[in-house]
């Protein structure tokens, strides 16, 4: 099974050769931490925790690292505002951050590398760009020539020129030519601030991918992942940074995410519609933020509406009634990943729209299978689904309960239970009634058996 990605460096699906035999680099970035997540953010997140999950399958070292940018003129401004250290904002948005992502259930990386953490090599990286002539100082600033590259601009397929058309170029006296960006900058005195050969500052935001890769995974890796926003300037600039320093391919396979809109509008401040993640786990579970995410392929745009949510919630409930019927039977058999359908359309460059279609079609066949065959279907299930960071919750559990704080609760909804199976063998059937239709009115669906009644949460 050959495991298939699309390459934005070539612009073409390839098949996946890690460099060295085995084992897996794979790199993405970060939060910057003056705020919370927005679910823009989460969505790099839950696609890149999912192809971890798909390449631990199949190589015995897998390497994630996920950095975390504690530095930059945003968390500045952000202490001041809030009159507060820089240490206390970065603590507190670098641990909701990480809360936020769990509650996708995202497996925390392997590395989280943090910028003021690896400053001296920021520093290494940058003089040996001044020393190659690549970089050069102007005024307190050390900025990256882009000229000295002759083929800057690869990764987003534009010239030099037709980059810095409506970008958001800094234009300053200090620069040689308008696209040279800052390596390392001044920092005022009440600023954080390192000492440096070109005296006391802080590094550029592009920088410290570059510096943190090479220092904690080496000059060349597998993956560098992130969101398509991120191929210019950012991931343009650590080509150049890190190629011209060192040589080599820095970066084997580049993959971005496409963008998200909220309800067919790009989510922005300005616009109204910035959904933070923590505000979505208000009402929504995270299982359920995560299934939305994975609904449409990852370089697919993503339209995130409650539409969309309630589908996913709507989804995940009927997959999980799915579950608590076979809750008690047990696994005892071996799922073969390598030839399932819903494994080969993940390795089709993280097909997750297939991957759920496959899942949906186990369940159909679980709904009709003979008691032999369940067994083995419900492991298909379940394997899949751990693959897709679902359906890894107790069914009951699930299907029972609630984000809500004023929901009816689960001892109340069995005391309504108790007290419709009374009503029935009184032969007050009009009674019964009535209380199926007061919880069906608070969200509670009742389901009879010859075992019982069960419930669920609609």
């Amino acid at each position: 099974m050959s495991l298939k990605v699309y390459n934005t460096m070539s612009g073409e699906k390839e098949v996946f050769e890690p460099l060295v035999p085995d084992t897996v680099t794979m790199y993405v970035c970060g939060p910057t931490v003056y705020n919370l997540a927005h679910i823009g953010n989460a969505r790099p997140v839950v696609v890149f925790d999912t192809l971890f999950r798909l390449l631990q399958t199949q190589y015995a070292n897998v390497t994630y690292a996920r950095n975390i940018t504690d530095v930059d003129d945003k968390i500045i401004a952000a202490a001041k505002a809030s009159q507060r250290s820089i240490e206390a904002v970065t603590d507190e948005y670098t641990a909701k951050y990480r809360e936020d992502m769990a509650a996708l259930n995202a497996l925390p990386p392997t590395l989280e590398p943090h910028a003021t953490h690896n400053i001296d090599a920021m520093i290494e990286l940058t003089s040996t760009l001044v020393s190659k002539g690549n970089a050069y100082e102007s005024q307190g600033h050390v900025l990256f020539a882009v000229e000295s590259m002759a083929d800057y601009g690869k990764l987003s397929r534009r010239a030099l020129d037709d980059m810095l058309a409506g970008a958001r170029v800094e234009v300053a006296d200090y620069k040689r030519h308008p696209g040279d960006f800052v390596l390392w900058k001044p920092a005022a005195e009440e600023d954080p601030g390192w000492d440096s050969p070109w005296g006391r500052g802080r590094p550029g935001w592009h920088l410290e991918c570059s510096a943190m890769i090479r220092a904690h995974l080496g000059e060349t890796i597998d993956i560098h992942g992130g969101g398509r926003d991120l191929i210019f300037p950012h991931h343009e600039n650590e080509i150049a940074q890190s190629r011209c320093a060192h040589g080599g391919d820095y970066v084997r396979y580049w993959m971005h995410n496409a963008y998200l809109d909220i309800d067919g509008e790009k989510m922005s401040k300005s616009m109204g519609n910035f959904r933070t993640v923590r505000d979505l786990l208000q009402s929504y579970r995270g299982e359920v933020l995560r299934f939305a995410l994975l609904s449409a392929h990852y370089r697919s745009p993503l339209n995130f509406s409650a539409e969309l949510l309630e589908q996913a919630q709507a989804t995940l409930d009927s997959l999980y009634s799915t579950l608590r019927d076979v809750q008690d039977i047990e696994l005892d058999t071996e799922v073969r990943l390598a030839e399932e359908p819903f494994y080969n359309a993940l390795n089709d460059d993280l097909n997750t729209p297939v991957a759920i279609a496959e899942i949906h079609a186990l369940a159909h066949q679980l709904h009709k299978a003979d008691a032999a065959e369940k067994p083995a279907l419900k492991a298909r299930i379940l394997a899949a689904g751990n693959l897709l960071g679902i359906l890894g919750q107790d069914p009951e559990a699930w299907l029972q309960g609630t984000s809500s704080e004023d929901a009816i609760s689960a001892d109340q909804i069995e005391a309504q239970i108790a007290a419709r199976q009374e009503a029935k063998a009184a032969k007050d059937f009009a009674r019964a009634d009535e209380i199926r239709d007061a919880l069906a009115a608070q969200g509670v669906i009742l389901e009879d058996s010859r075992e019982g009644t069960k419930w669920k949460r609609g």
